[in-house]
Formats: structure tokens, sequence, C-alpha cells
């Protein structure tokens, strides 16, 4: 599985209930992007950026919905989505829950390309249970860019509250991350998880 991951900065946040309403709408109907398995909209209303991610079975239906991203686009004004600032590619290694979640924490792990599968590893069998024994957690989905060697790991929590009581462990459990990638953390950023639809489970293979 493959996953699309849009950026956005400038948003309206006035406009922002508004917005999630009209993105939540779209994602249950499976004609808005052809192919699409699944979608997050993540926010931060003070800063007034966003993440969308979206899941496709395939790198080339990922490519071929391109245009209806552009369709729907043009059906939101400006102010209210934002300036689109960077679209990446990457694979997904792992996706297990995450729908009903209301906040999220998204780790940004740079390391060798050849130790994401080895880290990937790792994680799933150290420290992820470690992590879902959390109160609160709701799920988790592991991206990676091969080429780069950029793995980025999201965490989804059931409440602002829960998250914010998770920070001391999550921040033991990703530094052991990134030691497994042989990798160095280059961004934590939190977000209000405004859209969690239609995720289906993906089972590692690493």
């Amino acid at each position: 599985m493959y996953a699309r991951v849009a950026a956005f900065e400038g948003r309206d946040m006035n406009l922002a209930d508004e917005l999630v309403a009209k993105v939540r709408d779209d994602a249950r109907r499976e004609d808005t992007i052809p192919g699409a398995h699944g979608f997050l909209m993540l926010v931060d209303r003070e800063q007034g950026t966003a993440l969308g991610i979206t899941m496709f079975a395939t790198e080339q239906e990922l490519r071929d919905a391109e245009p209806a991203f552009d369709e729907m686009a043009k059906s939101i004004p400006e102010a209210m989505r934002g300036r689109r600032v960077s679209v990446d590619v990457y694979e997904v290694l792992m996706l297990d829950g995450g729908t009903g979640a209301k906040a999220a924490r998204l780790s940004t792990i740079e390391g060798p390309p050849e130790q994401i599968d080895p880290g990937t590893r790792q994680v799933i069998e150290d420290i992820l249970p470690r992590v879902r024994s959390l109160d609160g957690f709701a799920g988790v989905i592991s991206l990676a860019d091969r080429e780069t060697g950029t793995t980025k790991l999201l965490t989804l929590w059931t409440s602002a509250d829960a998250l914010a009581a998770s920070e001391s462990a999550a921040n033991t459990l990703r530094s052991e991350a990134a030691e497994a990638a042989s990798g160095t953390i280059a961004g934590v950023e939190r977000y209000e998880v405004a859209v969690a639809e239609r995720l289906a489970k993906v089972e590692a293979t690493v």
C-alpha cells in the first residue's frame, strides 16, 4: 500500500470546521478519489497547517488519482483549503487502527535506506507492544521513503489529553526507534485528527 501525503499552510482556521465537514463527507464517498482506501486529515489549528494522507493499494493508482485531487481542490475556496506546499509519496509499512482517533503525533526519522526494514521489525517486535499498552492509544501508521531513508511514524490517540499524557514514554520509545533504524529524529509534530475514515489494516511484511 502507498500513501499520498499533502501538506497545507495558510488556512483560515475560522473555516476549519466547515472544511472538516466537507472533507469527511468526501472521504465517505468511494467515487470522490478513485482507488482510495483510506483518509486522514490532520490539523494544527494554532499554526494554520494541515496534512492530508490518502491510502492506495498501488503506487500507480495513487498517480492516476492526481486529477481527482485537483478537481476536489477546485471545489474548496483557497482561504478554506490553504496553500498546498508539498505532496510526497510513501510506502505504507504498517497500518493498524486509527478510525475514531482524535489526536496524532508524527515523528520523522532519517537514516540509511537499508535500515528501514530492520528498524521496522524492531519497532513491531519490541517498541509497538509498549506503545499499545499506553492509555488512550488508538492506532499506528508507519510510512517510508526507501530512496531517502525517511520513516514517518504516526501514533494515533483517543484524545488530546491521552496524547499529552503519553509524551514522556513516547520520547523514550521514539529514541529507541531511531536507534533501531541507525537514524536521527528529524522532527516531531502534533495534530488534531479531523478525519479518519476507511482505514484498512496493513500487516507489515518487512
